[in-house]
């Protein structure tokens, strides 16, 4: 082209003018083949990005699942751990409320539930002996009675 225009140089006007419409055509056709290759090509270029991205979405996907999992794994180790920790500072503390409250309760005079049961199990001993007593009828407890009647006679008189 750059050849046509040095050749033309002392043409006439209408040459120039041929020349310069026979350019621009070129120009323009030059243009849509361009165009029509980048059609034809941005779809194999496209196709080709499409298939590039599901397989980094696959790669990406299954490193995110592995790393969901492993943080997973970790946060349920912690999650644990905080609720050992927190289990036993509320058993520290209700055996500290315990204590305390024992502890007034006994500076009061209040008796403890041991100390119920060991009276408990003293009754019934004592009962029990009451009843053997009382059921053998024993000689002496026949006299001392007999011995409370005659007196109680002798005082009426």
């Amino acid at each position: 082209m750059v050849k046509k225009l040095r050749s033309i140089a002392g043409a006439s006007d209408k040459q120039l003018a041929d020349v310069v419409r026979d350019s621009a055509q070129q120009i323009w056709l030059a243009g849509l083949g361009a165009f029509g290759k980048a059609q034809e090509e941005g779809v194999k270029v496209f196709d080709a990005l499409v298939r590039e991205g599901k397989t980094l979405e696959g790669r990406t996907r299954r490193m995110a699942e592995a790393r969901v999992s492993v943080v997973g794994e970790k946060v349920g180790k912690a999650a644990t751990r905080a609720t050992q920790k927190a289990n036993a500072t509320w058993d520290r503390l209700e055996q500290v409320f315990e204590d305390r409250v024992a502890r007034a309760l006994n500076r009061l005079g209040v008796p403890t539930n041991k100390d119920i049961h060991a009276l408990a199990k003293r009754v019934e001993e004592l009962n029990e002996t009451v009843r053997r007593l009382s059921a053998a009828g024993s000689p002496r407890a026949t006299k001392a009675a007999a011995k409370k009647r005659v007196a109680a006679k002798r005082a009426v008189k």
